[in-house]
């Protein structure tokens, strides 16, 4: 970087690519996983409320250490920790690629959160602390943005090309290879940063509070929505909301908290955190419904599956340029609320997908669904980054990231829950004659057991079985998507209060406004 301009050089776009490499790894893990579900389900056979925790353990503990995190590496240094991460990621792949049952597999999975967690607030604010010039800042968060959007549809085509040759667990070695060239090259190309104000105590408290915060509500609120009203999820839950409560006092009474609650008096950083998060709600949460709608509903092969996936991202790709292109003539608000009704239509079409419908239903609706939230997220994290003083941009990004990865998490466990609710309720007493025992248990809990089970059941029996499990799965498919309706509806009406008082093209501005909601 050169000392007059304060321009970004060679090397820190090298060191930008180097930055991209995990970004892309820790995008693509959760949808690598989404095409391995039926074999993880056959092979190690998990329960509904285990098969939930493997998909959802990843990001709670992920979302639940970011701001602990961020934290952490402003007062030892951001590389330092994003190689922490990265060598604990790589070798928590490696313990979940061979699990023998679900309870070392969903174990794994809390490690690669927490190395997950060391890794995201550092690529964001070490982009930060390489790009001082307003407009190489964002074509840099732009990548970063794009490789967002690339891991998630490369996920599940990466992870259909291996299961389709290898066993399950051979979708968690694609992060082996990434974080090791990381390791070698960070220390060459990246820059060392701590933050001088990061000085006092660190506040081992408000860290614990933010887990206790997580962990326990969404364990409470996914309990409930699946196995109905019990003392000990009620119990979680009010332990959630009091730990989390109890955060928010810490980070306004401590003297070095490990979050500045100010920020989130500046309406455009707590606007963009508001907007990304419900888009990830809404997108993450109904991507298991269509990977496994493919796989177990259209009986397609993880390879087969996974390449129709790449549809809707044909509408993202287009959404994309059309946010772009508009973003410095239209205002933020009409963009994202816009972005929103898009996706609520999205939603809407998959309310009329059944068992028997054309596979273009489900592909358009997955489109039209995408390319509308993914759209409102093109402006966010330039917003973010740029709304928060320069020395508070490792605390923005943790709290940004926390948010999106919260959002996503809950998507999954809320909108999953529900469907899988209405799928255990359709098949209670309607399993064929001839289903029970152990196998009717097995059928009830997944729709990847049910899918196991007629396979050993002898002609008429297994099919009927099938087409009852089948149908079960489109009624919850039903109920996540008018779910998910009624948020994105209500996301566009708040994106539109949100961001009203922006003009268009805000998102080059580098300096933020002291507004306050």
């Amino acid at each position: 970087m050169t000392a007059t301009t304060g321009r970004a050089g060679r090397r820190e776009w090298i060191g930008l690519a180097v930055l991209l490499l995990p970004t892309l790894v820790l995008t693509m893990d959760m949808g690598v996983l989404f095409f391995a579900v039926p074999y993880i389900s056959t092979t190690l056979a998990p329960s509904g409320t285990q098969q939930l925790w493997i998909m959802d353990m990843y990001s709670f503990l992920l979302a639940g250490l970011l701001i602990t995190m961020g934290a952490l590496g402003d007062r030892i240094g951001r590389r330092r920790l994003l190689m922490i991460g990265a060598a604990g990621f790589a070798g928590a792949s490696l313990l979940a690629a061979w699990s023998h049952d679900s309870g070392q597999l969903i174990a794994a999975r809390a490690v690669l959160g927490a190395a997950g967690a060391t890794v995201m607030p550092s690529t964001l604010a070490l982009i930060r602390t390489m790009f001082h010039d307003p407009g190489q800042r964002q074509i840099a968060l732009g990548a970063w943005g794009g490789v967002l959007t690339a891991g998630a549809t490369l996920g599940p085509v990466a992870g259909g090309l291996l299961l389709e040759h290898f066993w399950w667990g051979s979708a968690f070695l694609l992060a082996v290879p990434v974080m090791a060239l990381v390791l070698l090259t960070a220390p060459v190309l990246l820059p060392e940063y701590r933050s001088p104000g990061r000085t006092g105590r660190f506040d081992l408290l408000g860290a614990a509070l933010s887990l206790a915060a997580t962990l326990p509500l969404v364990y409470g609120v996914k309990t409930v929505a699946v196995d109905g009203w019990s003392p000990l999820p009620g119990l979680a839950v009010l332990a959630g909301l009091l730990s989390a409560a109890a955060f928010v006092r810490r980070q306004r009474t401590a003297a070095d908290p490990l979050l500045d609650l100010s920020l989130f008096r500046i309406r455009t950083f707590s606007g963009a955190i508001s907007v990304n998060s419900i888009a990830m709600f809404a997108m993450m949460g109904f991507s298991l419904f269509t990977s496994q709608y493919l796989q177990l509903v259209k009986g397609m092969s993880p390879l087969t599956a996974s390449l129709w996936s790449l549809v809707p991202s044909l509408g993202v790709g287009a959404a994309v340029g059309i946010s772009s292109a508009l973003a410095g003539k239209v205002r933020p608000a009409v963009l994202m609320g816009g972005g929103f009704l898009v996706g609520s239509a999205g939603f809407a079409m998959m309310t009329g997908v059944g068992a028997h419908s054309p596979l273009a239903l489900i592909l358009t609706a997955a489109g039209v669904l995408a390319a509308g939230t993914v759209g409102t997220m093109t402006m966010t994290a330039e917003m973010v980054v740029s709304a928060a003083p320069v020395e508070q941009a490792g605390a923005a990004s943790a709290t940004s990231e926390t948010a999106v990865e919260l959002g996503s998490s809950l998507g999954i466990a809320l909108l999953g829950a529900a469907g899988a609710a209405v799928y255990r309720h359709r098949l209670d007493g309607a399993l064929p004659a001839g289903v029970d025992g152990e196998a009717a248990r097995a059928a009830q809990d997944t729709l990847g057991g049910a899918v196991t089970v007629a396979g050993h059941l002898p002609g008429r029996v297994g099919a009927d079985l099938l087409e009852t499990a089948r149908s079960a799965f489109t009624d919850g498919l039903h109920v996540a998507a008018v779910v998910g309706l009624v948020f994105a509806l209500g996301a566009a009406a708040l994106a539109y209060r949100l961001m009203r008082h922006l003009p268009a093209a805000h998102t080059t501005a580098p300096a933020p406004e002291p507004t306050t909601v």
